[in-house]
């Protein structure tokens, strides 16, 4: 196990804000809803009611105040553990639980794997399996806005392992030249599943990649959700005023495991966890917003309260609804179904009405 996989955490610092602080409360509900959703997404899985999750625990800060600072406009690309982002963006958890449990109110109609979910109407595009594959598409997306004469970025959220990806380095070629309305959003949480980001690259940071393309490129305390938010704000001007792309590096760490399928303990020490665990980004804003008389001890009771009632209750009315149709993975396959299409779709609804085949 080693203890050098992560960078040493940067020590807090006062950061100025540019967030009113209606918005730095608001930012901070959020951070913990997302935190209480992802520990109980966790125990559904070990309890076997739902299949598989990646949670995004540690990185709530870097995550949500991206989002906060981006327009509805603007377009996402996510990877799978942009929880954060997703509920910034009005998701609901009772709309994840019903896409983790692939239920007749999936909008994906159980046709993804869960954690890999998307929603058109929030210009939040599904997640893809394969590593670093939004990064091209976050590209294309922002060349096509281009020539439509949309004012709006693109932002293809990943993670430092997807740096090693071909992707990442034909999409960021790609964005330099074309000096496309692009945000790379790089969490670097310090593990590629198992794999620590030094023996993955001899750079100095992941932000340094962006020089070989003409693109600008910074490392921010993915911790601060001022500094983040600041970040993305200055990029998103940038780019939308027509001068490019930029690489934003947000260091950050993954307190637990890659997914539901990982096990940290057999790649790295529990004493490198707990020196990152001391800046837990929710503690963090947590402490700013008492400092500053904003909050109160009495108010975090309440609203912890408030986000576990919320999260339980969107799992009781998820789990309350029916299963998708069987007969529903004849949908969407084609635009207009051919008659041997629909012959097999007639069968197979007999058969189940037969009881030949099982739901």
């Amino acid at each position: 196990m080693a203890d050098a996989a992560a960078p040493a955490p940067p020590t807090p610092e006062a950061t100025p804000s540019d967030l009113a602080v209606d918005d730095e409360l608001a930012i901070y509900r959020v951070m913990l809803l997302a935190r209480t959703f992802d520990e109980r997404a966790l125990a559904l899985q070990r309890q076997g009611r739902i299949g598989f999750y990646a949670p995004a625990v540690g990185q709530e800060a870097a995550q949500v105040a991206c989002a906060w600072a981006l327009e509805s406009g603007d377009w996402l690309f996510p990877s799978y553990r942009e929880l954060g982002v997703a509920l910034v963006r009005g998701t609901t958890p009772e709309e994840l639980f019903d896409q983790f449990l692939g239920n007749a109110a999936d909008r994906l109609h159980g046709r993804q794997m869960p954690n890999h979910y998307g929603f058109r109407d929030r210009n939040f595009v599904v997640a893809s399996s394969p590593i670093g594959t939004q990064v091209t598409q976050a590209v294309g997306a922002a060349m096509a806005a281009v020539r439509r004469k949309d004012r709006v970025v693109t932002v293809a959220f990943f993670g430092d392992g997807a740096t090693s990806s071909n992707d990442f380095h034909a999409g960021l070629n790609f964005a330099g030249v074309f000096r496309t309305p692009t945000i790379f959003f790089c969490q670097n949480n310090g593990w590629a599943i198992s794999l620590p980001r030094e023996r993955q690259t001899a750079s100095k940071t992941l932000a340094d990649k962006a020089a070989a393309y003409g693109v600008p490129g910074l490392v921010v305390d993915g911790n601060d959700v001022h500094a983040v938010f600041r970040a993305v704000r200055d990029a998103r001007a940038r780019a939308v005023a027509g001068e490019g792309p930029t690489l934003l590096e947000a260091q950050v760490y993954r307190l637990g495991p890659h997914s539901t399928s990982d096990d940290p303990r057999r790649y790295r020490s529990e004493g490198e966890v707990d020196v990152w665990r001391q800046r837990d980004p929710i503690g963090r804003l947590r402490h700013e917003l008492i400092e500053a008389g904003h909050w109160s001890e009495a108010d975090d009771a309440k609203l912890l309260e408030e986000v576990r009632g919320e999260v339980a209750e969107a799992i009781r009315r998820s789990e309350a609804k029916p299963p998708s149709p069987p007969a529903s993975f004849f949908d969407d396959v084609l635009a207009t179904p051919p008659p041997s299409l629909e012959a097999e779709r007639r069968e197979f609804e007999r058969l189940l009405a037969e009881g030949v085949v099982k739901p």
